[in-house]
């Protein structure tokens, strides 16, 4: 049997360390073929290219880190997995694995994400999706420790699959290790970000601003990534995409909206 085919992406850019620790793992798996940002997108959300024209180019494949090819592109991650699906991969990709980003993408900041967007716009597709990302935002973080849970994690996805309209949101804690503790299946903790500008002017006297902020943790629950995080435990969230909030139909039926 033919091994499955892994579509690697992310947001952080091709060249991304993370981004490279990701193809050596999944070669161990299976097919790496690679569709990446030429450049950085993170926090690009879903955001996808309709007023400009996309460009790809394959790259020169770097074969001991085990992809059979890669390719940057011009867009989005987003786009990056619509070009590779419609255009650039020569047979359906048995999963799609995106990261491993350089930060955390728990909690909210799923919202805001692009490596957990590749994923979702694979889910939406039908391809189980996994978004990976370390809680260290260091361009020269050790991924090392996080090898053998990213592993066992697509195995376990690619022997059982991942239920319908389902995509996997993994964070992994910034520990040695024997210090990680093991994997829990979570839920996404209440929080937000605390947001405030910073009102600057440059020397031609125009304003501008750059977005700081904290953040804040509304949820004290231990069954949530937060919390698993903080305890040394690498998170899973099943995210879904259906944004429908169903619970609240009932209630918005008794508005009088027919009258």
């Amino acid at each position: 049997m033919s091994k499955p085919l892994i579509l690697v992406t992310n947001d952080d850019g091709i060249t991304a360390p993370g981004l490279r620790a990701l193809i050596r793992y999944m070669a161990a798996l299976g097919d790496v073929v690679v569709v990446a940002p030429d450049s950085p997108q993170s926090g690009m959300g879903h955001a996808i290219t309709l007023d400009n024209a996309l460009y790809s180019k394959k790259m020169k494949v770097d074969l001991e880190n085990g992809a059979k090819e890669e390719y940057s592109c011009s867009g989005t991650p987003a786009d990056c997995v619509k070009l590779g699906l419609q255009v650039l991969l020569k047979r359906r990709p048995d999963i799609c694995v995106s990261g491993i980003n350089h930060g955390s993408n728990s909690s909210i900041n799923v919202i805001y994400s692009g490596t957990m967007s590749a994923a979702i716009e694979s889910g939406i597709e039908g391809i189980p999706a996994i978004g990976f990302s370390l809680c260290d935002y260091s361009w020269e973080a050790d991924f090392r420790p996080a090898e053998t849970a990213i592993k066992k994690i697509v195995k376990e996805a690619l022997d059982n699959g991942i239920p319908k309209g389902v995509v996997l949101n993994v964070n992994i804690p910034k520990l040695g290790k024997e210090e990680l503790k093991g994997i829990k299946i979570c839920r996404q903790a209440r929080a937000n970000w605390k947001e405030k500008f910073d009102h600057r002017t440059n020397p031609m006297g125009k304003d501008y601003y750059w977005l700081t902020g904290e953040f804040e943790l509304l949820d004290r629950g231990e069954d949530t990534d937060e919390w698993a995080l903080a305890n040394g435990y690498v998170s899973v969230v099943p995210t879904q995409f259906d944004l429908t909030a169903h619970h609240a139909i009932q209630s918005l039926n008794n508005w009088k909206l027919h009258e």
